[in-house]
């Protein structure tokens, strides 16, 4: 299988005639499975407001501290949905950085992320304990149906189900409540909900011009962006019982669970970073 840095490493059903968030992000964060048109949307957008960067490395943090957290509270096994390109810090590094038996599937509708990701694994992950699947996480029978298939989950014991960074490309023709509500009732009980989203409540109004800006750049890439309030992204929550410290700032959530450069830059500003997250678990 050729090299993800290889030049020639398309995956089939890649579209290479617009930027795709998944491969734009991968940029933002430093990798390289993307391509000329991804960079140059990426060069745009960090013209037009440059704590993209930032603010993208702020969202991977989170994840890296969700994860880590939950393997310390003795969850074994996540269903990453909408999980990108690899990076570095997936779920299952850290979770194994815990538990080394650890066990995940990751599931994303963008065939360079599940190419890259099936790569990853295939030659430093176990077979037996990890999976990727090509799906779209507005189906979550579908999903939930395959991850099962793959034999890698059990669904007697919790789950750590990760939407993190993907709520704000679903519209509200996708029903994003609903779906994630759909998943709640699949999870078994005592599983929790990993989730973050992008935000214009409380955010400053210097650089609000630079942020909508950002947002009509991305009407012109294969995904739109849904900015959503913290009451509206609470309510993904429907059914769980939040964990401490309930919805806050990415930045403030369980600073101390993990390093993270880019959160400890907003200190005392944690709003500039645009982004709410929160862990909930189902009773």
């Amino acid at each position: 299988m050729p090299e993800p840095k290889d030049p020639e490493f398309i995956p089939e059903g890649v579209d290479l005639e617009r930027p795709n968030p998944a491969r734009i992000y991968d940029w933002f964060l430093g990798g390289s499975a993307n391509w000329a048109i991804d960079r140059a949307f990426g060069e745009k957008v960090l013209e037009t407001f440059p704590q993209v960067r930032t603010i993208a490395r702020t969202g991977r943090d989170f994840l890296g501290r969700g994860v880590h957290y939950l393997a310390r509270q003795g969850v074994t096994q996540f269903l990453d949905l909408g999980s990108g390109v690899p990076t570095v810090g997936n779920v299952h590094e850290i979770a194994e950085s815990v538990h080394p038996d650890s066990r995940c599937v990751y599931v994303d509708n963008e065939p360079v992320a599940v190419a890259h990701s099936r790569v990853l694994l295939e030659r430093h992950g176990d077979p037996a304990r990890h999976a990727v699947l090509h799906g779209d996480l507005r189906q979550p029978d579908d999903i939930w149906r395959r991850a099962l298939a793959t034999g890698v989950l059990d669904p007697e014991q919790p789950i750590g189900l990760i939407v993190v960074g993907v709520l704000y490309f679903l519209g509200p023709d996708d029903d994003p409540h609903g779906v994630l509500a759909r998943y709640r009732d699949l999870l078994p009980s005592g599983s929790y909900l990993l989730s973050s989203h992008l935000t214009e409540d409380q955010v400053p109004d210097e650089g609000g011009t630079e942020r909508e800006a950002v947002r009509q750049q991305y009407q012109r890439s294969s995904s739109e962006l849904y900015m959503r309030g913290r009451d509206e992204f609470t309510a993904f929550f429907d059914g769980f019982e939040l964990v401490e410290p309930g919805v806050v700032w990415l930045p403030e959530w369980h600073i101390d669970e993990r390093e993270s450069k880019a959160s400890r830059k907003y200190a005392g500003n944690p709003q500039e970073s645009s982004s709410i997250g929160a862990l909930a678990r189902k009773p």
